[in-house]
């Protein structure tokens, strides 16, 4: 009796039951079919954030030996290795699109891809520790936990831990800050100084307005964000604005008004200029947190090279042990 063969599924069919799945707020899965340009869509942002959370580490990194305290030198410590986590999360969620994770290294330290241009920028005093906690973190969650809804599964549920713990260290910064403004009036300063240097750069970090943003409408369209730009950024600012009254800092723009109408806050634009230059490699730090970068992962070969060797003489071991149990039939045993 032959065997009946299932014919091939149309490409046309195909395209229908994806857009039904995202039409219905479902989910697509690593073994789905999905669009060619989704998939490049999915692997550049998945890949942009993993490398963000990697090289974000050496900003704050900076400070760890020169944390104040003990305490502060753990809660540093372990908002690094968070952010270490988070970027293997999210490398393990690319390779699920058929990408490999060295080939998408190289692809960063040969500039090849991005990452957001907010670690471009370098952390000149301690009080710069706790603002990116504040700004920089609370602007990531913003843009982060739509992604928890994300139509595209590997990545929405890596969102969902990365999320919290980001919420986590927003909260840390803050503290960092209270603690500051509770001091001195040179750490009042020093805070304040670190605001004006940070906020513009954090409202960057939501990427160019919506009229200059080509890839918005598809990934919105695809279900893969949920807000554009220039929302993200608006939820922001009204998130911001309210916690910097209260710490007892001024936020660095003159045009920022309460918007009755609107129930929001009203405020200046950035220098977009400024973001094209540092997205083009030409922001303060870009040159020296690549090659960093790059300097860590040649120095690390020789783990990953001891790491794959064990990896393959321990399959060598089962292999072998599955060998010996085959040849131990039941008959054997008996006869023992």
């Amino acid at each position: 009796m032959t065997a009946e063969v299932a014919e091939p599924v149309p490409a046309q069919t195909q395209e229908e039951l994806f857009e039904a799945v995202i039409a219905a707020e479902q989910r697509i899965e690593p073994r789905d079919w999905m669009p060619d340009a989704y998939r490049a869509t999915l692997i550049r942002q998945i890949a942009q954030h993993a490398h963000s959370e990697i090289i974000g580490m050496q900003p704050e990194g900076n400070w760890l030996t020169r944390a104040p305290s003990l305490r502060r030198k753990a809660i540093l410590l372990a908002k690094a290795q968070d952010e270490a986590g988070h970027g293997l999360y999210l490398y393990a969620a690319a390779e699920t699109l058929g990408v490999d994770r060295a080939e998408l290294t190289e692809k960063l330290i040969s500039g090849r891809q991005k990452y957001s241009s907010i670690f471009n920028y370098p952390t000149l005093t301690y009080a710069d520790v706790g603002v990116i906690g504040w700004l920089v973190d609370g602007a990531a969650i913003c843009n982060q936990v739509p992604l928890c809804r994300c139509s595209y599964g590997p990545y929405a549920r890596a969102m969902v831990r990365i999320c919290k713990e980001e919420s986590f260290h927003q909260r840390q910064g803050y503290e960092l800050l209270m603690t500051l403004m509770r001091g001195t009036e040179a750490q009042r300063r020093m805070v304040q100084d670190a605001v004006d240097r940070w906020w513009w750069p954090s409202l960057m970090m939501f990427g160019p307005s919506d009229g200059d943003s080509p890839n918005t409408a598809r990934s919105m369209a695809w279900r893969i964000k949920r807000h554009t730009n220039d929302e993200l950024r608006r939820r922001f600012v009204d998130m911001t604005v309210p916690q910097a009254e209260h710490l007892g800092v001024t936020l660095p723009d003159p045009e920022l008004r309460w918007n009755e109408e609107r129930g929001g806050w009203d405020f200046g634009e950035p220098d977009w200029s400024e973001l094209t230059r540092v997205i083009h490699g030409q922001g303060p730090c870009n040159t020296q947190r690549i090659e960093r970068r790059r300097a860590a992962h040649e120095d690390g070969a020789w783990v990953r090279e001891a790491a794959t060797a064990y990896a393959g003489k321990r399959r060598a071991e089962a292999g072998t042990r599955t060998a010996d149990e085959a040849q131990n039939t039941p008959e054997q045993e008996n006869g023992k």
